[in-house]
């Protein structure tokens, strides 16, 4: 496999491939680059679909149950046959709701990426609403003024305003049609109080962001993904309009691709005619769809009476196609990441030259140590630097263990463009800048002690906050040992600086780890 992904006359070198591990269904969309007068744009050539319904697996201890994991893994072992040999710079995999609150998610993401081929970040919902808009913005028409993007997935519903092909205001909810069907239709079953409730608890979820998203308004409204064009289809195919059974030709044609109030009521009488969803009879109800369809009709519905919504116009385009389009954007230094640093610098008012400081002298020390097979050095000086430069964004609440607050800040806040496995290295990198090693070496799942190495060892000799020139300083590892070499005649006009050196040594001693400062 490796050989034919660094192969540059392999077949895959120029494609890019997203896949979208989301709670009801897994997708992937195999895609060329093709560049163009007014930018990049992308050509798919290939899409793969499974539904896996990964969120009806979660049992009530919130555990991924055992036939939802082993349908998930065979459904990612095909995908992975698809993009073998692909350069990984160019595929990106990312999941969902269900593998956000399944205990065991960890051990899933582990074998999952065995079976792919290649890494799997699970994302924030916040994150996965950024990347919904950058899909909707780029396969809709064009519009003057503000767009709303609604995305009901399997475990939560997405709700985003943007202009043009950039988002403004995001929120991600909880609540799905998979969740909602399977809270609401237990075993299919359906009565006109369910589907109240169902109603009721929609609504009262989307009241909590009403308020702000009316105020912000919108001249287009998009529904994308699953949900949505099921939706559309149905109203289509079946020529529903809310009038007496729905069952006439109205206004809704063939091919709008539209979802209007009147019919998503239709829908919802027709619906009420039955008993369970396997008695419902409607011309394009995909079997794949019907279990779940009920909880995402009674969300939409929900939609549409608190946000004021008459008609909503519905793309296939949706998280993949956004992964796709933010995967060239990174290849092309548009990298969302980066952005979010620096509005994080902002908005904690960093201390920009003390950052570059001990970003830069941590990437040369890190570029000094060996480099392990499968190691993204480009990837990991990136990290290593967005960790210089909010290292100290704790310090806005608090001077004495602001390394605390600056890692509960990136551990939990949003960060467009980071995964949650981002989000964890950084946090882990801030809270073992400085202080107690301890915390991190009883962590299994911590593993970048290289980086906290060099970043540590940065952290000490920029101390002074100055620059004022630092001597030569080698950094070496072997043997499972680091070892730190500088003037001598130079530590002994910076006392402190050797004593804090001194000590950094013997706390890494403290967690088992070997440390030797030389003095030449």
């Amino acid at each position: 496999m490796t050989a034919l992904r660094n192969n540059p006359k392999s077949p895959a070198s120029d494609l890019v491939a997203a896949i979208d591990l989301g709670s009801n269904s897994f997708r992937m969309i195999v895609a060329q680059e093709v560049q163009t007068p007014s930018g990049t744009q992308i050509r798919p050539i290939d899409t793969l679909r499974e539904t896996v319904r990964l969120a009806a697996g979660l049992t009530e201890d919130k555990l991924l149950g055992y036939d939802a994991y082993q349908r998930g893994l065979v459904a990612i072992h095909r995908f992975g046959e698809r993009i073998r040999g692909f350069d990984p710079s160019k595929v990106r995999a990312v999941a969902t709701n269900t593998l956000r609150v399944a205990k065991n998610a960890q051990n899933f993401v582990r074998d999952a990426e065995v079976a792919l081929g290649f890494p799997i970040e699970v994302i924030a919902g916040v994150e996965e609403a950024r990347l919904i808009y950058i899909g909707a913005a780029h396969e809709v028409s064009a519009t003057q003024g503000n767009r709303l993007v609604v995305d009901i997935g399997g475990g939560s519903t997405e709700f985003v305003i943007g202009k043009g092909y950039e988002p403004k205001l995001m929120e991600s909810l909880y609540i799905g049609c998979v969740s909602h069907s399977m809270q609401f239709f237990p075993k299919g079953i359906i009565d006109s109080h369910a589907f109240k409730e169902a109603e009721l608890a929609a609504r009262r979820e989307i009241q909590v962001i009403a308020g702000a998203y009316l105020k912000s308004g919108w001249n287009q409204v998009i529904g994308s993904s699953g949900t949505a064009r099921a939706l559309a289809d149905l109203i289509t195919e079946n020529h529903l309009n809310g009038q007496g059974d729905g069952l006439t030709m109205g206004r809704v044609h063939a091919g709008s691709g539209l979802i209007t109030r009147d019919g998503l009521r239709a829908l919802k009488k027709h619906l009420l005619k039955y008993g369970h969803v396997n008695q419902v009879e409607l011309l394009g109800l995909k079997d794949d769809r019907r279990a779940v369809w009920p909880g995402g009709l009674a969300i939409m519905i929900a939609v549409f009476d608190e946000l004021g919504i008459e008609a909503m116009e519905v793309t296939d385009a949706a998280l993949r196609v956004g992964v796709l389009y933010d995967l060239l954007g990174r290849s092309q230094h548009h990298d969302m990441r980066y952005v979010t640093v620096e509005q994080f610098m902002q908005r904690y008012a960093v201390d920009r030259a003390q950052a570059t400081r001990v970003g830069r002298l941590a990437a040369e020390f890190l570029d000094q140590l060996p480099r392990p097979e499968g190691e993204s050095r480009a990837n990991n000086i990136a990290l290593l630097q967005w960790a210089a430069n909010l290292h100290e964004i704790g310090l806005s609440i608090s001077c004495n263990g602001y390394h605390k607050h600056s890692a509960y800040i990136a551990g939990n806040a949003d960060m467009p463009g980071f995964s949650k496995n981002d989000q964890a290295r950084l946090a882990a990198l801030l809270i073992g800048h400085t202080g107690k090693l301890g915390k991190l070496a009883n962590n299994a799942g911590f593993y970048d002690w290289r980086m906290l190495f060099c970043l540590r060892l940065a952290q000490v000799l920029c101390r002074g906050r100055s620059d004022v020139s630092l001597p030569k300083v080698k950094v070496l590892e072997r043997d499972s040992t680091y070892f730190v070499s500088l003037s001598k005649e130079w530590a002994s006009k910076h006392p402190l600086t050797e004593f804090s050196l001194q000590k950094e040594a013997a706390e890494w001693e403290r967690v088992g780890r070997s440390y030797e400062v030389g003095l030449k």
